[in-house]
């Protein structure tokens, strides 16, 4: 399958970081393959690509929200897990049904409840609109 989102993601670096974006911000083929032996789940495209193309850069990865690592993905209630918020009141995760949709829709899980609700997004709408978020809300801080 052709680069879909891969180009979408690697233009975040230097919308938000003002940096060019480098093969060091991503997972090379190998470790993404690694990282996913271990965890033994298969991933969305989207997934992939954003792996490949942020999956080393600690400000995307880590930024108010925790993408797992490929090691650390997990299939919990028939979703598959990959993000966290920095409290662990919410994990956002997949159907594990629609792992083989290119870009399948984001469900969010309140951890207190157990229940999970559609984000009404695919995943690149969902990162792309949460990272607008978060980096406004940096610049609004470093404003103050």
């Amino acid at each position: 399958m052709a680069d879909m989102f891969l180009e979408k993601f690697c233009s975040l670096v230097p919308k938000y970081l003002e940096d060019q974006w480098n093969e060091a911000d991503g997972l090379s083929a190998e470790e993404l393959r690694e990282g996913l032996g271990q965890s033994e789940v298969p991933i969305p495209f989207v997934l992939e690509e954003f792996y490949r193309a942020l999956g080393n850069n600690e400000d995307f990865m880590e930024a108010y929200h925790y993408f797992f690592d490929p090691e650390e993905l997990e299939i919990e209630d028939g979703y598959l897990l990959f993000l966290e918020d920095e409290e662990e009141k919410f994990v956002w995760g997949f159907k594990a049904s629609q792992l083989d949709v290119p870009d399948p829709i984001v469900y969010r899980r309140n951890n207190a409840k157990g229940k999970w609700t559609s984000e009404e997004g695919t995943f690149s709408e969902f990162t792309l609109d949460m990272f607008a978020w978060v980096f406004e809300e940096l610049a609004a801080e470093l404003e103050d």
